[in-house]
């Protein structure tokens, strides 16, 4: 395996450069679902039959709580790649692990309003529109679980094996897909939550 030690450790072999490649392209795949769910969004919004508009169940207080803790692990998760490419694996471990924690704290204020969406009678059985609200954020909340288990096989893997060109290539890959789910809450916040509470 030729390393290339002028590149940063992720991006310092050829597999690794195909590895980071063959992810962008996964990650069309997933801009390409969640576009879908947006459209699929748009174009239900107004479809509430008997049930409660948007503006009628959404609250402002955990969404912002939502927003200000996963735009908050988008900056811990980019200072544990800055950390691994100086080869500090212990700030790296940290930047992770309160990436991690963030992200469970995002999980469990979206499960609080999910019950709060069911108490007030906005099931996924109530109209279009909860179905496909609930649809949407259901997609982009299985996400965030599947990094926070994804995360934690980094760091456990990081802890066992070292800084490695193959460690830090698969976690300079996880790092994309949090910003990713970063990037895609940005428009949720945006389009279906501001938007709906006007």
């Amino acid at each position: 395996m030729n390393v290339d030690h002028s590149l940063p450790l992720e991006y310092s072999t050829d597999q690794n450069q195909l590895n980071i490649l063959g992810f962008w392209i996964f990650i069309g795949a997933e801009i390409m679902l969640f576009a879908t769910l947006f459209a699929s969004y748009f174009t239900l919004v107004d479809r509430t039959g008997n049930g409660p508009a948007g503006a009628e169940i959404f609250e402002i207080t955990p969404v912002l709580i939502e927003t200000l803790v996963l735009l908050t692990s988008s900056f811990t998760i980019g200072l544990g790649v800055h950390a691994m490419r100086i080869g500090n694996k212990k700030a790296m471990l940290a930047f992770f692990a309160v990436t991690l924690l963030l992200g469970l704290t995002f999980l469990g204020v979206e499960i609080y309003e999910f019950v709060h969406y069911v108490d007030v009678g906005a099931g996924l059985q109530t109209s279009a529109f909860t179905a496909i609200l609930l649809t949407t954020l259901g997609t982009h909340g299985a996400h965030v679980t599947l990094g926070l288990f994804w995360g934690l096989f980094i760091i456990l893997q990081v802890k066992k094996q070292g800084l490695t060109p193959k460690t830090a290539n698969k976690a300079f890959i996880f790092s994309l897909y949090w910003h990713f789910l970063d990037v895609v809450w940005i428009f949720i916040f945006s389009f279906v939550y501001l938007k709906g509470m006007m």
